[in-house]
């Protein structure tokens, strides 16, 4: 099978495309958002081809993964013909929420694929015929050593997004650890006994998992993978109760609250006690693996994308 998708979340593609399939992603001169073609800093198979936006026309395409509302204008300009189409909803509504309606609610010959059941319950989806796939993540091992008693944070352009992003509660989690926050803008963050780095995905990991416990203060998001990530790490996590979080985090894999005293409480008994550490943390690994395997993610995938196809 052929699909077309463009290159929009890196983490969650490189996912998608262990599959079995050739994936087609379109690119531009500037690689810019319509066209950024093969990941820069995440390792994708050779079955991810790049093909100039221009030359989609010429391409069999068997099925398109869209995942932003103004790429079905994209597909009817470049391909001239609508392949069966599903569209990946990567994000929680935002908005006059819990009545947001989706872009294509409307459309019901459009598949809309939600990451996690609290999404598609949030969403207004209309007519569309709806599923949930929840995240897989490419394993990246047992990694974490905890070796510096600090803890880690990631987040992308923590000032720009605030609320959402529970920037405001960094202070409050800097008081019981020192706090060193990983992610794109984070060099305008002033908050302090916190360090701030900017690291290309291959050296995240490793970064992570030096880190004594994981810290997940945000708000209002689908489900962040790095929480999974830090999970597939063996690092405790520490995060707040909202979203699909206390479905992520099962009991002996972390703290889940939303108060904040708990919270605080936690990170400084995880820093304090690397032994502690260490058992949640495996119990973390345990979860993630039985629920965000990359075998479960691609299996669930395969059977949606046969009955779209057939």
């Amino acid at each position: 099978m052929r699909i077309l998708l463009w290159h929009v979340h890196g983490s969650w593609t490189t996912a998608f495309v262990q599959g079995p399939h050739t994936y087609v992603v379109p690119v531009t001169p500037d690689r810019g958002p319509d066209g950024r073609g093969r990941a820069q800093t995440w390792d994708w198979p050779d079955s991810v081809i790049e093909v100039p936006l221009e030359r989609l026309r010429d391409e069999d395409i068997d099925v398109v993964v869209l995942q932003r509302p103004h790429e079905l204008a994209l597909v009817d300009a470049c391909l001239g013909r609508r392949p069966p189409l599903v569209y990946v909803e990567h994000n929680t509504p935002h908005g006059d929420v819990p009545d947001t309606r989706h872009p294509v609610a409307d459309q019901p010959d459009i598949t809309l694929v939600h990451v996690t059941h609290f999404n598609r319950l949030m969403w207004d989806c209309g007519r569309a015929p709806t599923a949930v796939i929840e995240h897989g993540v490419v394993d990246p091992g047992q990694r974490w050593t905890g070796e510096l008693d600090r803890a880690a944070v990631v987040v992308n352009e923590p000032v720009r997004r605030g609320r959402t992003t529970g920037t405001d509660l960094l202070p409050v989690f800097a008081e019981a650890a020192p706090l060193d926050v990983f992610g794109m803008a984070t060099d305008r963050l002033r908050v302090p006994n916190t360090r701030t780095f900017d690291l290309a995905q291959r050296d995240l990991h490793a970064a992570m998992a030096r880190r004594r416990v994981y810290v997940h203060p945000i708000r209002w998001t689908s489900l962040g993978l790095s929480l999974l990530e830090a999970m597939h790490l063996g690092m405790p996590v520490v995060a707040l109760a909202t979203t699909e979080v206390t479905e992520a985090v099962p009991p002996g894999a972390g703290v889940v609250s939303n108060r904040i005293d708990v919270l605080t409480d936690a990170v400084r008994d995880f820093v304090a006690d690397p032994l502690h550490a260490r058992l949640i943390g495996e119990g973390a690994r345990a979860a993630a693996l039985a629920r965000y395997g990359l075998s479960r993610f691609l299996d669930d995938w395969e059977r949606l994308l046969k009955e779209v196809t057939r």
